[in-house]
């Protein structure tokens, strides 16, 4: 890209700006991996920060170096080149995750290989990373393969697109200005709302009928309902589930209820 892609714009917000407040969603807290001579930059000083302490160059310096600052935890590790990540894949990577290996991860919808800089990296991994540095690796892709870390089939092939070029990068706003997320408006009741753990609230989606939004939530809450049981209202009327959702809509997953 010859410049930084973590401060690359899409829709007026850094890149990198947008991976910390979807992480921020989904995990108590959240640091910016940077190099020693990132520290005074304005753009990630105003985070909290986890500096390289490990020597060597590349992705798996960060991730070393976060097991190591925090060793007794699990690192969700997002790359800041991944304009199409969303909350569904986040949510989906981490109610998959598998705390007794080395690694969760999803393999790339393009040639099957792990993503490292979209995973979970248990502290297991640390000792395991060490070695493989040591002995001159330094691939984390690489790392997991040897590994033969169990590997998620993404939800939406597109969510693991990074972007390396100029082309790439004006591709990307191209898509993403053209499918602009809308904010709807969800109820959940009966069961649904005891599984989402909350009976309504606003979100930010790209789906584009009730159909869609149920699969959706459906990775984000694992609801064990199948859509065939259940009814959806929109805006206070019964709907079929290919109707066209639009910006501001109030849907209305309406389970069976006990008794008729």
């Amino acid at each position: 890209m010859h410049r930084d892609k973590a401060a690359l714009q899409y829709r007026g917000s850094s890149q990198l700006d947008r991976t910390f407040q979807l992480a921020s969603r989904h995990v108590p807290e959240v640091y910016v991996s940077v190099r020693a001579n990132q520290t005074l930059d304005p753009m990630r000083a105003q985070r909290r920060m986890i500096v390289d302490s490990i020597a060597g160059e590349g992705p798996i310096v960060g991730i070393r170096s976060a097991l190591a600052a925090f060793p007794q935890v699990a690192w969700l590790v997002l790359a800041c080149d991944l304009p199409f990540l969303s909350d569904e894949a986040v949510e989906y990577l981490l109610r998959n995750r598998d705390p007794a290996g080395f690694a969760t991860a999803y393999r790339s919808a393009h040639d099957d290989l792990p993503e490292p800089l979209c995973a979970i990296w248990e502290p297991a991994a640390a000792a395991a990373l060490a070695e493989y540095q040591a002995a001159g690796g330094h691939c984390p892709r690489k790392f997991l393969i040897r590994h033969g870390v169990p590997l998620l089939e993404p939800l939406d092939r597109r969510a693991l697109d990074n972007v390396n070029t100029p082309e790439e990068y004006a591709q990307a706003i191209v898509s993403l200005e053209s499918e602009p997320p809308m904010q709807l408006q969800i109820r959940y009741y009966a069961l649904m709302r005891e599984q989402a753990g909350r009976s309504e609230e606003s979100i930010e989606t790209s789906a584009a009928t009730p159909a869609d939004l149920y699969a959706e939530l459906v990775s984000r809450y694992a609801f064990s309902l199948p859509r065939e049981q259940l009814k959806v209202a929109v805006n206070s009327e019964f709907s079929e589930w290919s109707r066209k959702l639009k910006q501001g809509d109030a849907v209305v997953f309406i389970p069976p209820v006990a008794g008729g």
